[in-house]
């Protein structure tokens, strides 16, 4: 496959017309991403019991955390790709795709190898409310025999956005959310399978997405040739991924962990607040969409200036990318504030599930103001290659203040889901402090100069 056109190219003319236009179909992707389990949810809440709405919140998180995980090491090829376009020497993207198939590959077999069989220990660790233990197993079961579509469909959507194209990812995740509507209307509504069905809706989604990718890309022109020979284990193309992407998968990973934690501490106080808090994480998915989106975008746009030495255009982006999704989380923090049992409605029929959500969410919507700053942050220091940074920041926070105060604040009586919640805003605040001082640190060393 070699191309007879180029990828956008982010290092030359305007930065903020390029940059949103590149993150909207990134958010659009992410959008109907987070509707895989958001649908799943919404069909069995609205035709299950509040123990299905259990398991498939507390399921659809682990999945949620593994799959974060390998998005967050294919993150390596997309900042590899970036960098080559920036330098002028996309034509290496074929041995660089070619490594990343056998080096995704073996995590996936490992992963399944490993989530199937452990779906039990798993959902005992996340002490699973007993009503919905069975449930909970189900879901992971199914859904880690899933795992190498999970993957394949991570390591495409890397790849396109390396090279500046998050209309493909978007196209194809986009079939993926369509077929796992329909398989959860046709198997949890219409066949009463509950959990099991939302499960095998999901995974049989993503396999289609996996397969209609596959076909676009045999027809797409890319800026690179893509041989048989070039699908092999490369040590030095494989040591450069991980060493972009391992730092940040680890952050993701121990992140993700330190949100299953609370999961783990909310299941212990019960079904009703264990499906309240799902149902808000839920919600909550779709409120970080947009600095999500402008964090991946920012790595990409970055990454290519980067490879080129502009860093002026890369800091003018993050600027540009923190004020608007700034403007966006202001109307989003309105919502999860104030309106949060409206959110949570969509998500459940039992009240008292609602309530429980509402009264979580509230600590999320004054998260909203301060994701839009670290998280542009974190696009843009995986952009110009600080992964390690990255993740430094994202433990710290994690364990030694998102943990830690969600379990204090568990153990206050009366217990209140909002108190457990403010664990995030403040773990968040400390982010954007570490990542205001890493800043200030390179200008005074000169690594940056803008």
């Amino acid at each position: 496959m070699e191309s007879t056109t180029h990828p956008n190219n982010f290092t030359e003319g305007r930065i903020l017309a390029p940059l949103v236009r590149f993150a909207l179909p990134v958010l659009l992707a992410l959008f109907l991403q987070s509707m895989y389990g958001a649908v799943d949810l919404l069909v069995v809440g609205r035709f299950g019991a509040p123990a299905d709405v259990s398991a498939v919140s507390t399921g659809s998180h682990i999945m949620m955390t593994l799959t974060n995980l390998v998005s967050s090491l294919a993150m390596g090829a997309t900042i590899l790709l970036g960098r080559q376009i920036g330098e002028g020497n996309a034509r290496k993207g074929g041995e660089t795709i070619g490594a990343c198939i056998v080096l995704f590959g073996v995590i996936a077999l490992i992963m399944t190898a490993l989530i199937a069989p452990g779906a039990g220990v798993i959902a005992s660790v996340m002490q699973a409310p007993a009503e919905a233990f069975d449930l909970t197993v189900t879901y992971v079961r199914i859904c880690g025999a899933g795992t190498l579509v999970i993957i394949a469909y991570n390591l495409i959507g890397s790849v396109f956005r390396g090279i500046g194209d998050s209309a493909t990812p978007l196209m194809t995740v986009a079939i993926a959310c369509g077929c796992n509507i329909a398989g959860d209307l046709l198997l949890v509504a219409g066949f009463h399978m509950g959990t099991a069905g939302a499960a095998i809706a999901t995974v049989f989604a993503q396999a289609v997405s996996v397969m209609i990718s596959l076909l676009l890309i045999r027809r797409k022109a890319l800026p690179f040739q893509l041989q048989r020979s070039h699908i092999r284990f490369d040590r030095r193309i494989v040591s450069e991924v991980v060493g972009l992407g391992l730092p940040i998968a680890l952050q993701d990973l121990l992140v993700g962990i330190s949100f299953l934690v609370i999961q783990a501490i909310v299941n212990s106080l019960g079904v009703v607040p264990s499906a309240g808090v799902g149902v808000a994480e839920k919600v909550c998915g779709f409120i970080m969409l947009v600095p999500s989106s402008f964090s991946q975008a920012m790595a990409a746009f970055v990454a290519q200036n980067a490879g080129a030495n502009r860093y002026d255009r890369a800091v003018k982006a993050l600027r540009y990318g923190i004020g608007v999704s700034f403007l966006i989380a202001i109307l989003m923090f309105y919502l999860a504030f104030f309106r949060g049992d409206l959110l949570a409605g969509l998500f459940s029929k039992d009240r008292e599930v609602i309530l429980a959500a509402a009264d979580y969410l509230r600590s999320y919507g004054i998260d909203c103001l301060l994701t839009p700053i670290f998280f542009c942050f974190i696009g843009f220091y995986n952009g110009i290659g600080m992964t390690r940074f990255v993740m430094l920041q994202g433990i710290v926070s994690a364990f030694f203040v998102r943990v830690p105060v969600s379990y204090l604040m568990s153990r206050r009586v009366p217990v209140s889901l909002f108190h457990i919640g403010l664990a995030t805003p403040f773990s968040s605040a400390l982010q954007i402090v570490m990542c205001l001082g890493f800043m200030a640190y390179l200008r005074k060393k000169e690594v940056i100069q803008a």
